[in-house]
C-alpha cells in the first residue's frame, strides 16, 4: 500500500510540474502584457509536433531537435505573435475582450495548422525529452520558477516589468520600452508552452485538439494565483496532480460511481470550475468593453442572394447533400452568439455545451432513456430538449451578473470544459446512442427543408428581437453596461434572458445537427469547438443576422474537403487580423463606403444651425461677453468666496424668471395653445426685456414644447416657476398643483477602507428647484451622488424619497420610480441611433407610464427631431451627445433629475443653452440636482448651493 501511495504521488507530481510550468508561462506573459493567452495549449502543441518532425520524422538528434524546438522556435513563436497580433492591440489601446478574441484566433489558427500538416490523427510516437523521473520534472519546474522569481525581483528588467505591469502608459513616459518587455513575456511564454507541450506529448494523446484542451484545462493554476502569484501556482499544481493521482485509489460502488471516477480523472476541470465561478474574476476590474460596431445594414438583394444559395444544395445528391446537412443546423447555434455577444456584449464560451446538450437530450427522450420521461417522437422530443436546456443557461448567466471580460470569458469556458469532460465524454451518459429522423424526413432533401423552415422561423424571431425594445435594451447593455441601468434597464435580468435565450437556441441547432447525422458525436461539441465558433461569429460581424450563416457555410464547407482544419485555419487567420481590423469585417467594408463630398455633414446644435464656437467672455468663463454670471459678475464672487472660504454670506436666491413673451406670431388667446405649438424663451435678469445681444442668445436657443395638455417632462409639469401653469398633464384636474416629490439623504456615511468618503452627510433636493452641489476634488461629491442614485450603497444612513426608503433599491429600480441621472464621463450607446438612445429611457418606465409618444416632445424640445435623430450616435459632438443622455433621461418622464458635470466638453453656446433648460425643467416642477464645477452655471441657475469638503456639507 505504501508502495502504491509513493508511485501514485510521483504520477501525480510529473503532471503537477507540467501544469506548474504552464501557469508560469500563462502569468509572466499575462504580467508583461495583460493578454490572457489562451492560444498556450495550442502553441505546446505545435512544439511538440515540431520536436516529433525534427526528432522523428528527420532523425535529427534528440539533443539539437529539442534546442531548436525550444530555443528558436518557441520563443519564435512568441515573438511572432507579439508583433503581428497583439502590438497593434496595445497600440490602439483595444479592451481585453478584443485581445481574447485575438488570443481565441491564435488558437484556432494553430490548431487548424496543425491539422493541415500533420493530419486530424493521434501520434504515439512522440519522444521523451526527459527521463521519466517525476523528480527531474518538478525540478525544473521549480528551478524555473525560482529563476523567474529571481529576474522578476532584483533585476533591472524585473523592475521594468513591474512598472509595465502596474501603470504602462506611465512607465512609456518614464523612458521604459514597453514593447521590449512585452516582446520578452511573449518568448518565455511561448518557451514555457514548448516546454510543457514537450514533456507532456509522451503520456498524452497528441492531435491538434486533445493537448490544447488539456493545457487550457490547467489554466486553472493561474486563476487560483490570481495570475500574480508564481510560489501559488506552482504549489496548487503540484496539489492537484497529487490528489488527482490519488483519486484514481478510489473505486466508488453505486450510481454515482462514474461520475466520481469522472471527477478523480478530470480534477483539473473541476478546478478551473471551481476557480472561475468562486474566485474573484480576473480582470473583473477591467474596464467595460467598448461597444460593438453598428450592424452594416443589409440590402434586401444579399438577403435574395443568401436564400438561393441556400436553397441550392436542394439540388445536390449523395455526400455533399449528407454535408450541406448541417450548414442550417449549424447556423442556428451561431445565431445564439449573435443574441448573446453580438446584441447582448457578453462573451460566451460554452455554446457548444448547450449545443451538445440539446443533441444529447434530443437523443434519451427519442429513446425513451431520459429519466421521468417516456419515449417521445423526434419533434416532440426536440422542442422538449430545448426547454429542458433553456434553464441549464443560468449556469453562465448567473456569474455574468457580476463578471465582465476575462473573467466572464473564464467562467464560460469552464462550464464548456466541465459539461463536456463530465457528460459528453462519460460512457454513462452517452454509450449505444443513436438518433431517427421525424417521420417523413428520413430522406436527406426533405429534411434539409425541415431545418431550412427551423433556420428561417429562428432568424425571424432574432431579427424581431433585434429590432424591439428588448433587443435596444440589450444593445445599451452591450454599449454601456452603467448608463444602460442608469437608463432603467434591468441588467442584471437582461443578461439571464439573453443567455437563457441563447441556450435555447444552440440547444435547438444542437438537436437538428445530431438527427442530420443520426448519432450523438461528443468530438462534435467540445470546447474547442466554442473557440472556433466564437471567433467565426466575431470576426464576421456578431450582431448581425448573415454572420451566422456564413459562418457556417465557411465552417462545414472547408472541414468537407481532403484535409481537415482549414477552416479552423481560416478562422484564426481572420481573427488574428482584429488588431488591424477592430470592428471586425463589417467595420472594414463600412470603412470602404464612399463619403459625400466634402467630409462630415455638421451636425445642427441647439440653435438648429451647424455654428462655430462662440468667443469667449471678459471673464474667462466660455460664456460671452455680457452673458449674466460671467466671472464680473457679483454672484460669481459670492460663490468663489463659499467655495475659498473667503466669506460667511450666503449666495443670494436666484430672481425668478420673467413670464414668457411670445413672439408676435405666436401671441394666442389666454388658454389656447397657438398652432404649431409653443416657443418659450428664458433668460436671468431684472424681469426688463433683454439687451439686444441678451435677446439675440435667447431667439437662438429656443425651446420647442409640444401643444397644451401634453405631458413633456415630469409629472408635475405645469405649475411652478416662470409662469408655466397653463401646462398640465391628462387627466389633471384645472388648478391642481403638480405632485410634489423629495429626494433625501439622511445622515449618509461611506468609508473606502481608512478613507471616509461621507460622514454623515444629509441633503433634500425638492420638487421646481436646482440644488447644486460644489466642492474642490475629494470632497466626497460624487460619492454622494452614487449614493443618491443607487450606484453605491452608504454603510450607514438612509436615502428616501417622499418618506420611503429607497436605500437598498437598485440603480435601475431608481429610476423607474422617477429618478433620472446623467453621467460625467458621456454614458451614450455609440450603436444606437439618436432616436434609439431617447427611445430607450421612455421604454424601461413601469408599464402603466410607458407611452410610445413621449419621445417625439423631448426629441423636439432638445432639437433632436431633425435628420440628426436617425444618426448613429458614434460620431456626434461632445454637445449633441449630451443632449442625447439629457434627452434619454427626460423620456422617463421623471420627477428628480441627478446630473453630474453636465457641462463637461460643453462650450459656452452649449452650456447656455443646457443653463436655460434647467430653469425651464425647473420651472415645469422637476427637482433638479447638479454636481458641478462651472460656478458661472451654479450661480445662474440654482436654488440651493451645498458647499462639500471632506466628506461633510459645509455650507
Amino acid at each position: 500500500m505504501a508502495s502504491l501511495t509513493y508511485d501514485l504521488t510521483l504520477a501525480g507530481l510529473a503532471v503537477g510540474s507540467a501544469a506548474a510550468l504552464t501557469g508560469i508561462g500563462l502569468i509572466v506573459t499575462y504580467r508583461a502584457t495583460g493578454v490572457l493567452n489562451l492560444a498556450h495549449g495550442a502553441i505546446a502543441m505545435v512544439c511538440a509536433y515540431v520536436l516529433l518532425q525534427l526528432a522523428v520524422e528527420w532523425d535529427w538528434p534528440l539533443p539539437l531537435a529539442a534546442a531548436v524546438t525550444l530555443g528558436v522556435v518557441a520563443p519564435g513563436i512568441g515573438l511572432l505573435l507579439e508583433r503581428l497580433v497583439f502590438r497593434p492591440l496595445s497600440v490602439l489601446g483595444v479592451d481585453p475582450a478584443r485581445s481574447l478574441v485575438a488570443s481565441i484566433g491564435v488558437f484556432v489558427l494553430l490548431v487548424g495548422g496543425a491539422a493541415a500538416v500533420w493530419g486530424e490523427g493521434a501520434r504515439a510516437d512522440a519522444p521523451e525529452l526527459l527521463p521519466d523521473n517525476p523528480w527531474t520534472q518538478l525540478t525544473a519546474a521549480v528551478l524555473l520558477a525560482v529563476l523567474v522569481a529571481a529576474v522578476t525581483r532584483w533585476t533591472r528588467f524585473g523592475r521594468e516589468l513591474r512598472a509595465v505591469v502596474d501603470n504602462r502608459p506611465l512607465a512609456v513616459l518614464g523612458g521604459i520600452d514597453a514593447d521590449r518587455v512585452a516582446a520578452a513575456g511573449w518568448a518565455f511564454g511561448s518557451f514555457t508552452a514548448g516546454l510543457t507541450g514537450v514533456l507532456l506529448a509522451p503520456f498524452v494523446r497528441l492531435d491538434p485538439y486533445g493537448l490544447p484542451l488539456l493545457v487550457v484545462e490547467v489554466i486553472a493554476v493561474a486563476v487560483i494565483a490570481r495570475m500574480r502569484s508564481l510560489p501559488v501556482a506552482v504549489g496548487a499544481a503540484l496539489a492537484i496532480g497529487v490528489a488527482q493521482a490519488q483519486l484514481t485509489r478510489l473505486h466508488p460502488r453505486g450510481w454515482g460511481e462514474p461520475l466520481l471516477q469522472a471527477v478523480g480523472a478530470n480534477l483539473f476541470a473541476v478546478a478551473l470550475l471551481i476557480a472561475a465561478l468562486v474566485l474573484p474574476g480576473v480582470g473583473a476590474g477591467a474596464s467595460p468593453a467598448p461597444p460593438a460596431a453598428p450592424a452594416v445594414r443589409v440590402p434586401p438583394g444579399v438577403w435574395l442572394v443568401a436564400a438561393i444559395l441556400f436553397l441550392l444544395p436542394l439540388g445536390f445528391a449523395g455526400r455533399d447533400l449528407h454535408t450541406a446537412v448541417q450548414v442550417p443546423a449549424l447556423a442556428v447555434i451561431l445565431l445564439s452568439l449573435t443574441v448573446v455577444t453580438g446584441r447582448g456584449g457578453q462573451i460566451s464560451l460554452g455554446q457548444a455545451a448547450y449545443a451538445g446538450l440539446g443533441a444529447l437530450f434530443t437523443a434519451l427522450l427519442a429513446t425513451g432513456r431520459f429519466p421521468g420521461f417516456p419515449a417521445l417522437p423526434e419533434l416532440l422530443a426536440l422542442l422538449t430538449a430545448v426547454l429542458l436546456t433553456a434553464p441549464l443557461g443560468l449556469l453562465t448567466g448567473w456569474p455574468a451578473i457580476g463578471r465582465r471580460g476575462l473573467a466572464l470569458a473564464l467562467a464560460t469556458l469552464a462550464v464548456g470544459v466541465a459539461v463536456s469532460r463530465f457528460v459528453f465524454v462519460q460512457p454513462y451518459a452517452t454509450a449505444g446512442l443513436r438518433l431517427t429522423r421525424p417521420e417523413g424526413f428520413a430522406d436527406d432533401r426533405r429534411y434539409y427543408m425541415l431545418e431550412l423552415g427551423v433556420l428561417a422561423c429562428a432568424l425571424l424571431a432574432v431579427g424581431a428581437l433585434r429590432r424591439g425594445r428588448t433587443g435596444r435594451a440589450l444593445a445599451a447593455m452591450r454599449d454601456h453596461e452603467a448608463g444602460a441601468e442608469g437608463a432603467g434597464v434591468p441588467v442584471s435580468a437582461l443578461k439571464l434572458f439573453a443567455f437563457v435565450t441563447g441556450a435555447a437556441l444552440a440547444a435547438l441547432g444542437g438537436g437538428l445537427l445530431a438527427m442530420g447525422v443520426r448519432a450523438f458525436d461528443p468530438e462534435a461539441f467540445d470546447p474547442v469547438r466554442s473557440l472556433l465558433w466564437f471567433a467565426a461569429v466575431m470576426v464576421l460581424g456578431a450582431d448581425g443576422l448573415l454572420a451566422p450563416l456564413a459562418a457556417a457555410v465557411l465552417l462545414v464547407g472547408l472541414d468537407a474537403g481532403p484535409r481537415g482544419g482549414l477552416a479552423a485555419a481560416a478562422v484564426g487567420f481572420l481573427a488574428v487580423l482584429i488588431g488591424r481590423l477592430p470592428e471586425g469585417l463589417p467595420g472594414a467594408l463600412r470603412r470602404l463606403r464612399p463619403r459625400p463630398p466634402g467630409g462630415l455633414t455638421p451636425i445642427p446644435e441647439a440653435g438648429g444651425e451647424p455654428r462655430a464656437d462662440p468667443p469667449r467672455g471678459k471673464g474667462g468663463s466660455g460664456l460671452p461677453s455680457g452673458t449674466p454670471g460671467t466671472a464680473a459678475s457679483p454672484r460669481r464672487r459670492t460663490m468663489r468666496r463659499l467655495l475659498l472660504g473667503r466669506g460667511g454670506e450666503p449666495a443670494p436666491p436666484r430672481r425668478a424668471l420673467p413670464p414668457q413673451e411670445a413672439a408676435p406670431q405666436e401671441a394666442a388667446p389666454r388658454g389656447r395653445a397657438p398652432a404649431g405649438g409653443r416657443r418659450l424663451r428664458f433668460w436671468s435678469g431684472s424681469g426688463e426685456r433683454p439687451a439686444p445681444a441678451a435677446a439675440e442668445r435667447s431667439r437662438r436657443f429656443r425651446l420647442p414644447l409640444p401643444p397644451r395638455g401634453v405631458r413633456v417632462l415630469a409629472p408635475g409639469l405645469g405649475a411652478g416657476r416662470g409662469g408655466g401653469g397653463n401646462r398640465r398633464a391628462p387627466g389633471e384636474a384645472a388648478g391642481r398643483p403638480p405632485a410634489s416629490h423629495r429626494l433625501v439623504a439622511r445622515d449618509v456615511r461611506l468609508r473606502y477602507e481608512d478613507f471616509t468618503a461621507l460622514d454623515g452627510v444629509d441633503l433634500s433636493v425638492a420638487s421646481g428647484q436646482v440644488t447644486a452641489l460644489v466642492g474642490a476634488n475629494g470632497a466626497g461629491k460624487s460619492t454622494l451622488f452614487h449614493c443618491l442614485c443607487g450606484t453605491l450603497r452608504p454603510d450607514a444612513g438612509r436615502v428616501e424619497l417622499d418618506g420611503a426608503d429607497i436605500t437598498r433599491r437598485s440603480a435601475h429600480a431608481r429610476t423607474r420610480l422617477g429618478i433620472a441621472r446623467t453621467f460625467q464621463q458621456l454614458a451614450v450607446f455609440p450603436s444606437l441611433t439618436v432616436e434609439e438612445n431617447v427611445r430607450i429611457g421612455a421604454e424601461q418606465q413601469r408599464r402603466r407610464r410607458r407611452d410610445p409618444a413621449a419621445v417625439e416632445p423631448v426629441l423636439r424640445l432638445l432639437e433632436l427631431d431633425g435628420p440628426i435623430r436617425d444618426r448613429i450616435a458614434a460620431g456626434l459632438s461632445t454637445g449633441a451627445l449630451r443632449r442625447v443622455e439629457l434627452g434619454r433621461a427626460l423620456a422617463g418622464r421623471p420627477h428628480t433629475l441627478l446630473l453630474d458635470e453636465p457641462t463637461a466638453g460643453l462650450d459656452a453656446a452649449e452650456a447656455e443653452a443646457l443653463a436655460r433648460i434647467l430653469m425651464a425643467l425647473a420651472a415645469d416642477g422637476t427637482a433638479v440636482l447638479i454636481v458641478e464645477h462651472d460656478l458661472d452655471l451654479v450661480a445662474r441657475v440654482a436654488d440651493t448651493v451645498h458647499v462639500m469638503e471632506a466628506g461633510r456639507i459645509v455650507r
